[in-house]
Parts: C-alpha cells; structure tokens; sequence
C-alpha cells in the first residue's frame, strides 16, 4: 500500500520525497508479508524540532519521527515483534534539513540515506525498536536486508561505499 506523503518543505517536492517514500515503505511491507497505511511528512529542521518537543520533551531537530497508530504489545528482547493488526500503522515526519546533513557528513547518497530512514520509522510503526541490544541488532539486521534487497549497501558498515 503506497504511503500517503504530504509536502511541508519544497525542497522535498525536488529531492522526490514521494517516490522514495514509495520504494522505501513498498520494501518494507514486502519484507513483513503484510501491508498497512502510513503517511509520511517531508518537513524542515524547524517543524520536526517543535515536533520532537511537543511529543518527546526534546525542543531539537531530529532526522526523523514516527508515531505508531497502535500499542504494540511487549516481546523479549532480540524477538520480532507481532505486527500490528490495525490497518493504520501510523505516521512520520522527515526533515530536510537534518537528513541532507547527515548524508553529506557520512559520505553516502541522500536518496539511500532518506529511504533508510523511512525503513527505520517504518519498523518503529510496526513494533521494532532499539530499547536495548538485542532488540537494536534484530532491527539493524532488518534494515539491512531490506536495504540489500533494494540495492543500498549497509548503513551501519564502516566501509561504506
């Protein structure tokens, strides 16, 4: 299911935010077998540190935020979580801003750096998160084959290309 992007920041409308997003959430609902709705926001450093303030206590940019539509039940550490089965997933925002930044410091393309994130906010959607070890190795290791599948080499790897 395409996700549902709305354009804060023109500067997204140029980078192709909508079909990023599309190749980044279609892989990611390949790779769990199941399909959920999900609307992204493409914004600025301004919006998502207000964002980032008013639902996290943090008045700083960040790179990206997401916002599960459901309360995904606990699971032990380093488990996948259940999927949810509501057919909203919820919602993210991306800014601009941070993510140029960041791609440019770490010496990779935009494009893969921005479809990483989605990927990253995608499985906090679904239930992943980094809380503790076990659970940041099982979420790496998904993003990582997803993003193989899509021909992006490893973001975590020293030697990126």
């Amino acid at each position: 299911m395409p996700p549902d992007v709305v354009i804060e920041d023109e500067r997204w409308e140029e980078a192709g935010l909508e079909p990023l997003a599309e190749r980044a959430l279609d892989a990611l609902q390949l790779w769990l077998g199941a399909t959920g709705e999900i609307v992204v926001m493409g914004c600025d450093d301004a919006r998502i540190a207000a964002l980032n303030a008013d639902f996290r206590g943090k008045p700083r940019a960040t790179n990206v935020l997401s916002w599960p539509s459901v309360e995904h039940q606990p699971h032990e550490p380093g488990d996948r979580p259940d999927l949810p089965e509501d057919e909203e997933w919820g919602d993210i925002a991306i800014s601009f801003d941070t993510c140029a930044a960041e791609a440019e410091a770490q010496g990779k393309p935009f494009d893969h750096h921005v479809i990483h994130l989605l990927i990253h906010a995608g499985l906090h959607l679904v239930g992943y998160d980094h809380e503790n070890d076990a659970d940041a190795e099982t979420m790496e290791a998904v993003e990582r084959s997803i993003l193989f599948n899509l021909g992006i080499p490893d973001p975590y790897s020293e030697s990126r290309i």
